[in-house]
């Protein structure tokens, strides 16, 4: 444990700031998906994410991380906007668009992933981390990436927070207020989406999705407030992917994507049992 915390093994190091950051940037802008009743959204984004990761191995022929997170990047907004299409065009209501979404993107980039794998191009090993998450495999440059994006999602909040706290819990009067609402709009959805494409190496395109909602909705049964509960968001996800690192320290077989959900359903479990009786207290 002392030895955990010193943090002197450099895996070790990169894993826990890794996690870290990746668990705050998408504690803060999944609080405002779960706010918006976008949730699902973040989970079809990770599934069509896959296929971008595919086409980017595909066109450099190795697993370059900025040229794989530019293909995530891409198909991921190309799902969103797929999505918002076929709500807004189409008699497809909400959930049928993102699972219809959510279903093609991922179909494309399983069978993409299968072409590569039966391709014989030595430079495929360890793709499929994409597919499952492998937060072990984190290196310095991944890790530098994951606190760059979790500066500018900071710093974006901290810059627009008035506006983005009557957006997301009254549009049109954010409208009329004068407030640049697409803008906000669209800069949220961006960062959506670069947050969940450098989250799936970590823990994959399965889980992804809960470390987008899962801490928002649990600090949704604490506060009834925007910045405590992106604080208590954030919380919730440094916890949980402090333990899981841990564990995966301790038992080098456990991997640690799947230990972090563990604990993120574990705070969630509590704070819908508790969270409420607790707050009302308050």
């Amino acid at each position: 444990m002392i030895e955990f915390l010193g943090l002197d093994n450099a895996n070790v190091r990169w894993v826990m700031l890794g996690m870290i950051f990746l668990g705050v940037n998408s504690a803060l802008i999944g609080s405002f998906a779960y706010l918006r009743q976008k949730a699902l959204v973040g989970d079809a984004i990770s599934h069509a994410i896959l296929p971008g990761v595919c086409i980017g191995f595909l066109i450099s022929g190795q697993k370059n991380t900025y040229v794989l997170l530019l293909g995530a990047t891409f198909t991921g907004w190309l799902a969103l906007q797929s999505i918002n299409y076929l709500i807004q065009h189409t008699k497809i209501k909400s959930d049928g668009a993102i699972a219809l979404v959510l279903s093609v993107f991922y179909g494309i980039g399983i069978v993409l992933l299968t072409m590569i794998q039966s391709s014989g191009n030595a430079a495929q090993s360890g793709l499929d981390k994409f597919l499952f998450g492998k937060a072990a495999s984190m290196m310095s440059e991944d890790v530098i990436l994951a606190g760059i994006i979790c500066g500018i999602s900071l710093l974006f909040i901290f810059l627009f927070f008035q506006p983005l706290r009557i957006m997301v819990f009254d549009t049109n009067f954010a409208k009329v207020r004068g407030y640049q609402v697409v803008f906000l709009e669209n800069s949220l959805s961006i960062l959506m989406v670069i947050a969940v494409a450098i989250g799936i190496q970590a823990l994959g395109v399965v889980l992804m999705a809960a470390l987008l909602i899962t801490p928002p909705a649990s600090a949704r049964y604490w506060t009834n407030s925007l910045f405590p509960l992106l604080w208590i968001a954030c919380v919730i996800s440094v916890l949980s992917s402090f333990l899981g690192a841990l564990v995966s320290y301790h038992w080098s077989q456990m991997p640690t994507g799947p230990w972090v959900v563990v604990f993120l359903s574990f705070f969630a479990f509590v704070s819908i049992l508790v969270g409420k009786k607790i707050s009302r207290r308050f």
